[in-house]
Parts: C-alpha cells; structure tokens; sequence
C-alpha cells in the first residue's frame, strides 16, 4: 500500500512538473491540483509537496528544454532586473520560477515590494506610462497576515505581478506550502545570478 501511494505521489509530481513547464502562467498549487484532476485522484495524502515537485521539475527541463532552459532564464532575471531597476525605491524583490531556476515558456515575473507609499508607487507606474490592472489581497507571511496592493501588467511580452507589501513585512520571510522558506533576491543579488549566467552560457 505504501509503496502505491509512493508511486502515485511521484507520477503527479512528474505531472505536475510537466505542467508547469510547458504553462508557467500556474504556481505549484494550481498545477497540482491540475495534474490530479488529469490523474482522477482526489485524495490529498496523495499529492507530492512542492520539494517533490522541483525535484521532478528540475529532471524534466534537464531531458527536454535542456538548450532552451538557460537562455529563456536569462532572459526573464534580465527583465525582471530592468523592471526592479526602475523600481528601487519601493525595495524589490525577485521571487517565484524566475529566481528558482525553473521557468516555463510562459513564465510570469513575480517581484514583491514592501513599501508604505502606496500613492508614490502607482504615481510612478502612471508616470512611466504603464497600464496596469490592480487589487488589493490578504497575503500571509510568516505567522501574520498583510493586506497586498497587487499590480499586473506586460512588459516585451511577459506578464510581470508585482505585490506591494507594508515596509514592515520586509523583515518576515514568506514561506511555501510546505514550510520551507521561500528564496528572494534584491537587485544586487539578481545581477551577480545573472552574471553567473553569463558565464555558465558561454562556457557550454
């Protein structure tokens, strides 16, 4: 018994993997629960955590966007850089597939900022004439919960989400599904990555 839910668990993260790689507009968890519904399973004991699921991610770009991975990644820790640049005083932060390494071709570029000048930072997007869509979200770090000023627009094609947080939730780390901390990077830490790039494409 066991050893079939052992097995199930690592065929959905493969499913969701896949998922994930060829849609990167779904997070873990609407991929998740878009490979078990493919699947027919509706038990949640069932369902691989998210480690799980970067580990089936990582094997299934490295068999098959294995040329494409580096330079799609590249591309989009470019942009998001360009997009932080332009908004350093509001305290970017990289987050999400982008950072982690795993973006699918459809990747979204997800940036938090923690900010309490709510008004400066919209004047700043009208100011650079971007249209965007926006809402206002409870988001969860940590032990405590924030409301989020939430931004979406596209940039040379790529959807990028911003989330406004107060300057107060810059301390708390956000955490995943399962509890692990979740990776964030400032600008300085966004360029040595994508200067590691750089080398790493050059030298294959």
């Amino acid at each position: 018994m066991a050893q079939g839910k052992r097995h199930q668990r690592e065929h959905l993260a493969y499913l969701t993997a896949r998922i994930l790689a060829q849609d990167g507009s779904l997070d873990f968890a609407q991929a998740k629960r878009k490979a078990a519904r493919q699947a027919g399973i509706t038990n949640p004991q069932h369902l691989p955590d998210n480690r799980e699921i970067e580990e089936a991610l990582r094997s299934w770009q490295s068999l098959y966007q294995q040329d494409e991975l580096p330079l799609r990644r590249k591309a989009l820790r470019t942009l998001a850089l360009r997009v932080m640049n332009n908004l350093q005083a509001f305290n970017p932060y990289l987050v999400g597939s982008v950072l982690n390494g795993n973006p699918g071709p459809h990747s979204d570029i997800n940036i938090q900022l923690f900010s309490d000048q709510q008004k400066e930072f919209e004047m700043l997007l009208l100011n650079q004439r971007i249209q965007f869509d926006g809402q206002t979200k409870l988001v969860k770090l940590g032990d405590r919960t924030f409301s989020a000023a939430l931004y979406s627009f596209t940039q040379e094609g790529v959807m990028i989400n911003l989330q406004l947080l107060p300057e107060n939730a810059e301390r708390i780390s956000p955490k995943s599904a399962d509890k692990r901390a979740l990776e964030r990077a400032r600008i300085s830490q966004l360029e040595e990555l994508i200067h590691q790039e750089d080398f790493s494409i050059s030298a294959a």
